[in-house]
């Protein structure tokens, strides 16, 4: 049998609560709701991961990020950083984390057969179903194939790359670096890209760094050519002196100036925050120092 509470006390906790819901909402620390989860590309940190994957990633868990843009896929395995697809998918999972969107190997299919690089669309498509992603993304080309020839190549296989994964129920993107924007006689790859492919099959995944660094004007200048396509972005500072990466905060680019006017045009949908290299520390360290800098002062724009 329970114990009655006495009257007096019943009667000054109720008053303790009464209390409470007459406060304020702001005397309580509520923790402001996002409208993105904080992402990382990791191929920020591939030291780490080929030394000891799931323990990085519970570190990378403990600081904050929320959700992974992946690499380094074995599409004959099938398999992520040593780990077949479903497996991988399982460790996600028990950290709380997911992947949104991957970096696949198209790069070496660009002058293959269409039978090859269908195979190969299969694999990533089959891999990234598994992992639950959204996007399926292209993230590089070779130097020898960066003529305005092979970029009007490139986009005839974006558009049936796109084509291909769209069918799957994904969505598929390219991703920029500072070669689609150097000028051949007036022309550039990225113009190609652009005008070339369908926006629907194609979305594009906006790599600020590389944009601010050898876009000839501002991100925001770019965005507004095709709004709604941009609906992934890469996020990383640039080294003040040398122009290399560096950790968020300790480089040129003012981000308050870009990501409030680039996100409601964009069509952003995940962001990823990236450094290729170039670590005051290491890796691990300066994906610290970039994520305390972004909440501090980025993400309350995201």
């Amino acid at each position: 049998m329970n114990k009655p509470i006495p009257r007096r006390s019943f009667l000054q906790k109720s008053g303790v609560l009464l209390s409470a819901t007459m406060l304020p909402l702001s005397t309580f620390a509520i923790k402001p709701a996002h409208k993105y989860k904080m992402g990382l590309q990791l191929f920020t940190i591939r030291d780490a991961m080929a030394k000891d994957a799931v323990g990085t990633l519970k570190k990378v868990k403990a600081l904050g990020y929320e959700d992974l843009e992946i690499y380094g896929y074995d599409e004959n395995n099938g398999s992520y950083y040593g780990f077949k697809s479903a497996r991988f998918k399982e460790i996600l999972d028990d950290l709380g984390l997911t992947t949104t969107s991957g970096h696949y190997g198209f790069h070496p299919f660009l002058l293959k057969s269409a039978s090859e690089l269908e195979r190969y669309v299969d694999q990533c498509i089959e891999g990234a179903l598994a992992l639950e992603q959204s996007y399926i993304t292209w993230p590089w080309l070779d130097p020898e194939n960066r003529t305005i020839e092979k970029f009007k190549l490139l986009s005839g296989k974006l558009n049936t790359i796109g084509e291909q994964v769209n069918k799957a129920g994904l969505g598929f993107a390219y991703h920029n670096h500072d070669f689609e924007f150097i000028d051949h006689n007036g022309q550039n790859g990225y113009d190609i890209i652009l005008e070339e492919t369908d926006p629907d099959l194609v979305k594009l995944q906006l790599d600020l760094y590389w944009a601010v660094h050898s876009y000839p004007g501002k991100p925001i200048d770019l965005i507004k050519r095709q709004p709604g396509r941009f609906v992934m972005w890469h996020i990383k500072d640039m080294d003040k002196v040398t122009r290399d990466y560096t950790e968020l905060g300790n480089g040129s680019i003012d981000y308050t100036k870009i990501i409030p006017y680039a996100e409601p045009l964009s069509g952003l949908e995940y962001y990823y925050l990236e450094q290729g290299g170039n670590f005051a520390v290491n890796s691990m360290q300066s994906i610290t120092d970039s994520a305390a800098f972004f909440k501090k002062h980025l993400q309350k724009y995201l």
